[in-house]
Order: structure tokens, then sequence, then C-alpha cells
């Protein structure tokens, strides 16, 4: 399995989870987990997706997820969860 961290932040507005969403969808793109909260207008998203099954390589995927965070006004990162994990260690 091949276990990524998603995070989604930014101004709240109307069909952020669905075009997210709908890319992983289309590219094989398995959601394991997903929180997501808006606080004073601001909204955040936090997804744990397994990339074992997508036609998309890492790379390829963060760059996607650039472009579709420009069109709809959020910043979207992605990381493995190794990295993640050693990132937030105590």
């Amino acid at each position: 399995m091949q276990k990524v961290i998603i995070t989604v932040l930014g101004k709240d507005s109307v069909g952020i989870i669905a075009k997210v969403c709908t890319y992983f969808a289309e590219n094989g793109i398995n959601i394991l987990d997903i929180s997501q909260t808006i606080v004073s207008g601001y909204f955040n998203m936090m997804m744990i997706t397994d990339l074992t099954n997508s036609k998309k390589d890492f790379e390829s995927i963060l760059a996607d997820l650039d472009v579709i965070g420009n069109e709809i006004g959020v910043k979207i990162n992605m990381q493995s969860e190794e990295i993640f994990n050693m990132m937030h260690r105590i």
C-alpha cells in the first residue's frame, strides 16, 4: 500500500471536496480516511489516501493537485505517510 497524506487549505467555497475527490476517482486513488472542517470561513481537509492503483506517479499527481488547487483557490499539499510521520513524531 502506498499511503499519502493530502491536506487542502483555503477560503471556503462550493465544490472543493467534489473537485478533489473527482480527480481521485478518475485516477484510481482510494480515500482511506477523511476529515474536513470549516472555521470562520476557512476550509481545512486532511485525507489519507492510497496510490497503489493510481494510473499516475507521485510527482504527476502532485503537479495535478497544484493546478487544481490554483483553479479553486486552495493550497493542496501531498506527502508520503513515512515523511509525514517522521516530521510529526515527538
